[in-house]
């Protein structure tokens, strides 16, 4: 007890005890001039108190890795060891740290102390440093007297009270490092644990062991241990993980959702977890009694500065998973230095992670927490001020980053003339890299500028995204975006944004093998291109028109429309959209069997390329040249110009061109025997074609591995390979890719299971070549027909078939002409008399 002393020079310095209801002795030392211990007649020993842990937690759970590294860090030592563990509140600190102490007591038997040091404890200021040590030096029985004043007296006291003794010592929720130096022991054979919520680097020699929330699963496991109930069903599991994932992770949610469901035992955790997750205010639901994750979130907001303050509010109205300094400053308003440093120390605080270099992230409930303080603090007016200034950054920043991305000039609206500070994105890799990034916050941002009526801003994002979910995927969110953005635009009377969404769409939907709504998407950006006077938009839409033209196999018109393509961007001097179609119409010439003009063609495309340093449209025309070359049997350039190609799409990032490109190395490969090498690229292609949603380019693969496994004689595999191959084309609309399957089919069953099931498959695909006017795939057709009518006796009708198959191989120039020609002959010398009889294939 104390009593008030005279206000004498005289006055002796008081330590007040105070037993805490966890059992752990506390006290401070008063002033001089305030306290003096009452007089007594015989004053009673002094009280020691050296094993104060609170008691561990039963339903502890996860964090085997951190407390395995605590444990491993007790060997014996030089030097006091001392671990800071710090995270966000409410992740579990103390329980670990408790948790680990427990395990620790039988090698420090001098004493296991806790003392508390309410950083962020409600009703209480930060311990100071001088009260805390009396505290502990009451604890190890010193008499109050015998105290001395001052905190360097005292934490010389206490260092020399733990000379010799091995100690363990776990300081909570520590304010910052000047509140926890005084306290450390001096000598080996101690152990300290601090928890904090700020990062405490500036404490020496310290082991930081940062906490981050559960895993899915001990997420679940800590739910089902404190409620006392496992689910049964897939029904009450799959409520469980939603319940878990709504907590965000993180221990105190699950803890007090799971606490308020083991007093219900008639509840049921499916409609539990509905009930949460359609709560207005779910922060408000993790509340019991006075443990509540929205007060301990406040007490970490209000030890802010009012600048921080406001800054955090901020982040709550970022509608992405994470930012960086750009966003977080166009978005507060402030300079672009002052939110480097405003990140910093939030994420010093734990009020934001930091998952990589420069990017940080609010934990889901801590985004709550700050929209929930803006939506009380701040006006409309400002909040949707702050909102335009960030959708303007993205815009254009994302605006930046594509022109080193597309394939195309884009028509636009006018750039303003004043912009946001940005990251420099001066190279394609650049653009890649920061699109890659920012992906998610863009797709969040295009949504909300929906939401919010901000309908120039999600056009425009929308589009300056389409280039890299065109090379990158996922397919079905371009599309989606796409179709959102020509319906808004058509709503809101913008023509151009409207045309250049119905070009983009267009361009997917051919993508993944929709050729009829590809065209009809077309035609209708190229409309509107025309009505309001936009000639490199139309001369992107015939571009576009033209490709879907030759997927299909209808060549004349894509060659028609490629020609028209290629004198508008002639005439309005676009180079980059003059190589464009300059390439495309080489494809169009090597699709018709005229190798050597489109040999040219694509070499023409490739010198303006190289001349605009246009990488992407460089690695196109390699990868179609070295097509070309593979036609004609030049299978040493044919994998050289492929390497070359795939090279540059891995440089530049372009996921699409890579696959494509691993398929064109397979088949070359294969060509020429080596089947392992050419099973691996194929391997590699299909699995990046599945990756980013392409079914065309997945049934090119499916094929390619097909006839790897008939030529190793794996007919099984190459039958299953082979048909879903032909389904795929079937059901993207490609005639020329599912005549090419059926002859692949046709071989392999001439190999498997005899001539007559082959001719089927021959004349299928013959039939389908001659539908698309594909030389190539006709004159196979016609050479597998002859073979087998050559195994069944038919001998003029395979002569006349198979001299067919080598006119129309020598007139495109093909490869096979001189194995073809070489058969016909042998064939001839057998059957000398049937040589002037022909019955040509219908």
């Amino acid at each position: 007890m104390t009593t008030p002393a005279s206000r004498g020079e005289d006055a002796t310095a008081q330590v007040r005890i105070e037993m805490h209801a966890d059992g752990n002795a506390q006290g401070y030392v008063a002033g001089r001039d305030q306290y003096v211990i009452q007089e007594a007649p015989a004053a009673p020993a002094p009280v020691t108190a050296l094993r104060t842990l609170p008691r561990d937690v039963a339903a502890f759970t996860g964090r085997q890795a951190e407390v395995d590294q605590i444990l491993a860090a007790t060997q014996p030592s030089r030097v006091v060891a001392i671990h800071t563990i710090d995270g966000m509140p409410g992740v579990g600190k103390t329980a670990l740290a408790v948790h680990a102490a427990h395990q620790l007591t039988s090698r420090y038997p001098d004493g296991q102390m806790f003392l508390r040091l309410n950083a962020h404890t409600a009703g209480h200021n930060p311990a100071d440093p001088a009260d805390a040590l009396a505290a502990l030096l009451l604890s190890l029985g010193i008499d109050p007297p015998s105290i001395p004043d001052g905190l360097d007296a005292r934490a010389g006291l206490w260092r020399d009270r733990l000379t010799g003794r091995r100690m363990l010592l776990v300081l909570d929720d520590a304010a910052s490092h000047a509140q926890v130096e005084p306290l450390l022991p001096g000598s080996e054979g101690c152990l300290v644990l601090v928890t904090s919520r700020h990062r405490l680097t500036a404490l020496d020699g310290a082991t930081p062991l940062p906490l981050d929330t559960l895993s899915s699963a001990d997420a679940a496991l800590l739910f089902t241990r404190l409620a006392h109930r496992t689910p049964t069903t897939t029904a009450s599991s799959e409520a469980l993980a939603r319940i878990v994932e709504l907590c965000g992770f993180l221990p105190l949610a699950i803890a007090l959702l799971a606490g308020r469901f083991a007093h219900h035992p008639h509840w049921n955790l499916t409609d539990y977890a509905d009930e949460f997750a359609a709560a207005q205010d779910q922060l408000g639901e993790l509340a019991t009694g006075d443990r509540a994750v929205k007060a301990a979130f406040d007490m970490s907001y209000r030890a802010l500065p009012p600048e921080r303050q406001r800054l955090f509010r901020y982040l709550g109205l970022h509608p992405g998973p994470d930012t960086d300094a750009y966003a977080t400053a166009a978005l507060a308003d402030i300079p672009l230095s002052k939110a480097r440093c405003e990140l910093e120390a939030l994420y010093e605080d734990h009020l934001i992670h930091s998952p990589a270099v420069g990017r940080y992230r609010l934990h889901d409930l801590l985004r709550a927490y700050a929209r929930t303080l803006t939506t009380g603090h701040d006006p409309a007016d400002v909040r949707e001020a702050a909102a335009r200034r960030l959708l303007d950054y993205y815009q254009h920043a994302v605006e930046t980053a594509d022109r080193h991305l597309t394939d195309s000039s884009r028509p636009t609206a006018p750039v303003p003339s004043t912009a946001p500070a940005a990251p420099s994105v001066a190279t394609h890799q650049q653009a890649l890299t920061w699109t890659r990034t920012e992906h998610p916050n863009l797709t969040a941002c295009i949504h909300q500028a929906h939401a919010t009526a901000q309908h120039s801003h999600a056009i425009r994002l929308t589009a300056a995204l389409a280039a890299y979910l065109r090379q990158q995927g996922p397919w079905h969110e371009a599309m989606s975006l796409h179709e959102t953005a020509a319906t808004t635009a058509h709503r809101t009377g913008d023509r151009l944004g409207e045309a250049n969404a119905l070009r983009e769409l267009g361009q997917v939907r051919a993508a993944t093998g929709d050729y009829p709504a590809a065209a009809d998407l077309e035609q209708q950006a190229l409309n509107l291109f025309r009505t309001i006077g936009n000639r490199r938009g139309q001369a992107h839409a015939l571009w576009d028109l033209a490709r879907v033209r030759a997927a299909t196999g209808d060549y004349p018109a894509a060659a028609d429309l490629e020609q028209q393509a290629l004198n508008l961007y002639r005439s309005l001097g676009d180079r980059l959209g003059e190589a464009n179609a300059l390439r495309e119409l080489g494809q169009v010439r090597a699709a018709t069997g005229d190798y050597p003009a489109a040999a040219d063609l694509e070499q023409q495309a490739l010198n303006l390329y190289r001349s605009l340093g246009n990488r992407s449209g460089e690695a196109y025309a390699l990868e179609e040249l070295s097509r070309v070359r593979a036609a004609t049997g030049d299978y040493p350039a044919a994998a050289d110009l492929g390497q070359q190609a795939l090279d540059l799409f891995r440089t530049i990032g372009n996921r699409s061109g890579e696959a494509y490109a691993l398929g064109d190395l397979g088949r070359v490969r294969a060509a020429t025997g080596d089947y392992p090498a050419a099973a691996d690229l194929g391997q590699q292609a299909l699995d990046l074609f599945r990756t980013i949603g392409n079914r065309h380019g997945e049934a090119n693969a499916l094929q390619d591995l097909g006839r790897v496994r008939a030529a190793t004689a794996d007919y099984p595999a190459a039958a299953d390979l082979l048909k879903r191959s032909r389904s795929l084309f079937r059901e993207v609309g490609d005639v020329q890719g599912e005549a090419e399957a059926f002859n692949s089919t046709g071989a392999l069953l001439a190999a498997s299971t005899g001539p007559q099931e082959a001719q089927v498959a021959y004349r299928e695909a013959l039939h389908l070549a001659r539908q698309v006017q594909s030389p190539l795939d006709e004159a196979h057709a016609l050479e597998g027909i002859a073979r087998c009518q050559v195994r069944t006796g038919q001998w003029q009708a395979a002569l006349a078939d198979l001299r067919q198959a080598v006119n129309i191989y020598r007139r495109i120039g093909a490869a096979d002409a001189p194995s073809a020609a070489e058969n016909l002959a042998q064939l001839q010398a057998q059957h000398p008399a049937d040589i002037a009889v022909q019955e040509p294939t219908d």
